[in-house]
């Protein structure tokens, strides 16, 4: 009614022209495109009375406001990409356009009108219960809808998604058609049912008019000019966007689009579902999760028509490849840039190998294998001939091409040709390694891994290695805030993740499962400004769509993956089961537990541990109950009884992480004598050589980081220094420091950042303390080039004991040398293996116990748990020790800790191979007791639940049954009287 008089006023004052532009607008525009502007009439009285001046000019400013933006321009290509280009980076809530059907009067071109509103709520506004419901008559014509378009949907999940979209957006809910809205929901719906993208072309018919119609959703979409990349695609394919409706909402955790789009080809081209045109359409709007727009393969090649954005991305995936594998031992040499420069200066060469990788995945292609062979000989000659004159970067390029080949005719199975991806994942054959050579393998422990899979993303790319076919490990994702840490974390990722995950198969000799690692490397450059929440928004997406890819791959049927687009070249289930490591919250976890059960990974929710239908390694110090015990026996062997006697300790790690949060939990709760003189951690580092505040430290244990803590209550000596609160003076970057002098004062200081990293950087090393926990920090911090610093001037270390509660953050030289120095030194595979033990009984629980059987005994599962790790614990840290006295000096105690390992696994290799492949000899005595023996009080002593055992798959109980045996084997028994054991035997067979 509003928009009608609007028109009516506007005939009525206006000149003839003018309102003969309000009876064209009348009959050439959709209906739609009135209800659309119901709210903005003098918008449409402008363009009613200025419509005309279009003849002249390209474009018309209808509105422009802080929030909104409304332009009339000529309808030509690429016309709305312009536009969108001059927004920039405003953050679009919502936008509309719309075409008239015929030319404006007097022209050859039509009428294009375009809305874009700035207005994207806060997520604490979408999760305020206080906020306007949707008016009732209004729910009631949208639900009404919906029962026709979705009549599966139940109603409170449709409820609380109208509710959604009203907290994010009411006028555009109450000013579209009720129909519209309905297909919003469903839409949204969608989306998050598909894991976060979903797309839907089908043709519709409106007053007679047969359109292509378009809804396309995407969870957690990327924050940098999306919808002007969706666009792009449009352009790029020759397609025109007729009208379109697109909204940009927050569920109040992250940001979700829903775009409805109507659309034809301009050359006249059927965009009919199915046909060549429409998947080409589709694969490239859900690219655009995984292709950044603001890379040299999509504005040099993308945009100018060299190549598709689907084969761009892989590009971009070779690329990463290439870099992390090379540089992690000659960075110097195959740094990002000269591996980049080998394909991005050659695109006839990126070309030849992308139809290489085709040849050998296209799921499509007739007589696969024979194209494939003959196209592999084809590029390794031309590899091999390639020659620009110019030796030393021949010599590179050569080594980069040879690299991308060994990950082409490795790659056993990849997720390239599913459309619906948001990340590409590629199963290697780890075999690659040895090819590649010793020389960028040197750096690396011999044991060659048993899988390696390797992950490509928008924002980030990373591995997962896995040392045996049942496998698991943490999940870490390293937050990289600018470029130069971009470049530098993904130098060193390949060596990180192989190293972390071979620690981490030592690590796991008391379980089932052998070790493995993921990390990750997220780009997160730029979002420093943009505040946690848009950081976090791309930590979820980069997670998300990663977890999503591995499902691709992963999930199986009768060994074979499912998804038919994927041609596998490995055919066996893979069981792998993740645990969660640094930047991984909890939200993400119960999310990809979901993700797994859902989709149909052979785990379920067991994928992925420490969930609700689990045991969360921060409530319960799993991790820490080990590092802890370890502590414990090794501290008494000093003569230090830590429950009772004085000591003094220094940590890394703060008090809000988990392993180090729950350190000092215990230390606070359970050593009453404790002095603990330095803590640090990411946000800040305190000395007190006194001790710290113990009611302070307990006020934000577990709660807060360390820069929580009052500075006023540092004792006599006693510093802080701040990475937090920075300031700038001019060009120099500030840092806050606080030391209270011996006289009682307390002094507040500014200190540059190279005095501040100078200090910051040495405390760990300078403290004195009779006990060191690094339960923090990155991998490597004490190397071979400074372990001299952690000894005082008269040669003996500044803490005597060091017992690793953080991966590798001591390397193997460093140790070997600080042990020559006469530190004892446990390391962290020995130390800190509980969390992983802990894990694995979490998935056990997963498989033999319901949702509901678990959080009914929870608590007395949780305790059975917590026995077996403190006897894994002292079981290891005492026969080291043993070991160490027997062997009088001749081995240091992580050669003793590492060969524990290597003879437990041994054991297990030999035990798992001889019950996979007698797998009826599990549940027959003796071996269904000590099957029985591994598992927690409750699963042994409860009748229910003991029976279940019998379902687990024979790939498990053989596993379990290895790791039980093996592990025993090794902590139970008597080297010598075994030995003669096994002689009598042997003699006793041989003799009968």
């Amino acid at each position: 009614m509003q928009l009608s008089q609007a028109m009516r006023t506007a005939c009525r004052t206006a000149s003839t022209v003018a309102r003969q532009n309000a009876c064209w607008l009348q009959e050439q525009m959709s209906p739609y495109f009135f209800q659309a502007l119901a709210d903005e009439p003098e918008a449409l009285g402008t363009l009613v009375r200025e419509m005309t001046l279009l003849q002249h000019n390209r474009h018309l400013i209808l509105a422009d406001r802080d929030k909104s933006l409304i332009i009339a321009c000529v309808d030509e290509p690429g016309s709305l990409f312009n536009s969108l280009q001059r927004v920039g980076d405003r953050d679009l809530s919502y936008a509309m356009f719309s075409h008239s059907r015929n030319p404006m009067p007097g022209m050859s071109q039509e009428l294009e009108v375009q809305r874009f509103e700035f207005d994207c709520k806060p997520n604490a506004a979408i999760i305020d219960q206080t906020s306007p419901p949707v008016p009732a008559s209004l729910k009631r014509c949208i639900v009404s809808e919906l029962a026709h378009i979705a009549p599966d949907l139940p109603r409170q999940a449709a409820d609380k998604l109208l509710t959604i979209l009203w907290r994010n957006n009411p006028e555009q809910v109450r000013m579209s058609p009720p129909q519209r809205t309905a297909w919003l929901i469903w839409l949204f719906e969608r989306g998050n049912a598909s894991g976060g993208l979903f797309l839907d072309l089908r043709n519709v018919e409106h007053t007679g008019i047969k359109e292509t119609r378009l809804l396309f959703a995407v969870g957690n979409p990327p924050q940098d000019d999306f919808l002007l990349q969706l666009v792009e695609v449009f352009n790029r394919l020759n397609i025109g966007i007729r009208r379109a409706y697109c909204l940009t909402i927050t569920n109040g955790i992250h940001p979700s689009f829903l775009g409805t789009f109507f659309i034809r080809h301009r050359g006249g081209q059927e965009l009919l579902p199915e046909t060549t045109l429409a998947r080409q359409l589709q694969q490239e709007l859900c690219n655009t999760q995984i292709l950044d727009n603001r890379c040299h393969t999509y504005r040099e090649w993308v945009t100018e028509g060299i190549m598709s954005g689907d084969d761009a991305a892989l590009v971009n995936a070779f690329v990463a490849f290439c870099h992390t594998n090379l540089a992690h031992n000659r960075p110097d040499r195959f740094g990002l840039e000269d591996v980049q420069s080998a394909f991005h200066a050659h695109p006839e060469m990126a070309m030849q190998l992308l139809q290489l990788f085709r040849a050998r995945f296209d799921p499509a292609l007739k007589d696969r294998d024979t194209v494939y062979q003959a196209r592999l000989k084809e590029v390794t000659h031309l590899i091999q001939d390639y020659n620009t004159g110019h030796r030393w970067l021949d010599e590179i390029r050569q080594t980069v091409y040879r690299c991308c080949l060994l990950f082409i005719s490795h790659t056993l199975k990849t997720n390239f040709f599913v459309i619906e991806k948001q990340a590409l994942a590629f199963r290697l054959d780890p075999t690659y390694l040895r090819q590649l050579g010793s020389e960028f393998t040197a750096d690396l422990p011999e044991t060659l891994p048993f899988r390696v899979t390797f992950f490509f993303s928008r924002f980030g790319h990373g591995y997962h290695i896995g040392f045996s076919d049942i496998a698991r490990g943490g999940w870490r994702t390293v937050i990289a805030r600018n470029q130069d840490d971009a470049i530098t974390a993904a130098n060193a990722l390949f060596r990180e993740v192989y190293v972390l995950a071979h620690t981490q198969h030592l690590k796991n000799k008391d379980i089932y499962e052998g070790g493995s690692k993921m990390v990750l490397v997220m780009d997160a450059s730029g979002l420093e400004q943009s505040g946690p929440g848009h950081e976090n928004s791309r930590l979820y997406k980069l997670q998300y769509g990663i977890t999503n890819a591995f499902l691709d791959i992963f999930i199986t049927d009768n060994g074979t993956v499912r998804d038919q687009r994927v041609v596998d070249y490995y055919g066996d289930d893979e069981p792998i089961e993740i645990g969660p490591d640094e930047n991984m919250h909890d939200g993400m976890i119960e999310a990809i537990a979901s993700l797994s059960r859902k989709r149909g990974y052979l785990l379920g929710v067991g994928i992925i541990s420490s969930k609700r239908f689990g045991i969360n390694h921060k409530e319960y110090g799993v991790t820490s109950t080990g590092v802890m015990t370890f502590a414990e026996v090794v501290m008494a062997e000093q003569g230090i009884d830590i429950h009772q006697a004085p000591f003094s300790i220094k940590l890394t790690g703060g008090p809000g992480g988990d392993v180090a949060g729950n350190c000092l939990r215990i230390l606070l709760d359970d050593c009453p004598k404790a002095r603990i003189v330095l803590v640090l951690d990411g946000t800040a580092a305190a000395f007190d050589p006194n001790g710290l505040d113990r009611n302070e430290l307990k006020r934000i244990t577990l709660q807060q980081d360390l820069d929580g803590f009052d500075s006023t209550l540092l004792g006599p000596g006693g510093l802080m220094i701040f990475r937090t609160g920075k300031r700038m003076e001019g060009l120099r970057e500030l840092h806050r420091k606080v030391e209270r002098l011996a006289d009682g004062t307390l002094l507040e200081s500014w200190v540059a950042l190279d005095d501040f990293y100078r200090e910051y950087a040495s405390l760990i090393f300078t403290v004195e303390a009779d006990l060191f926990i690094p339960a923090g920090g990155r991998p490597e911090t004490i190397d071979g080039q400074n372990w001299q610093e952690f000894l005082k001037p008269d040669g003996t270390p500044s803490a005597p004991v060091i017992i690793e509660g953080a991966n590798s953050f001591i390397t193997p030289q460093a140790r070997q040398q600080l042990q020559k120095a006469g530190v004892i030194l446990m390391r962290d595979a020995s130390a800190n293996k509980c969390g992983v033990i802990s894990s694995s009984y979490e998935i056990i629980a997963n498989l033999l116990l319901t949702e509901k059987e678990f959080l009914a005994n929870k608590e007395r599962y949780v305790h059975d748990v917590l026995k077996i790790l403190k006897k894994r614990a002292s079981d290891e840290a005492r026969l080291i020790l043993r070991r160490w006295h027997e062997a009088a000096g001749s081995q240091s105690y992580t050669e003793i800790s590492d060969l524990i390992s290597q003879n437990i696994n041994s054991f297990y290799h030999r035990l798992f191979q001889f019950f996979t492949s007698r797998p009826e000899l599990c549940l027959k005595p003796p071996y269904k007791a000590a099957l029985l023996r591994h598992l927690p009080q409750l699963l042994q002593t409860e009748s229910r639940f003991r029976h279940r055992v019998s379902r687990l798959p024979s790939k498990y109980l053989a596993a379990i049954l290895a790791a039980e045996i093996g592990a025993s084997l090794v902590y139970t028994s008597n080297r010598d009287e075994d030995f003669e054991e096994m002689i009598r035997r042997h003699l006793a067979r041989v003799s009968a």
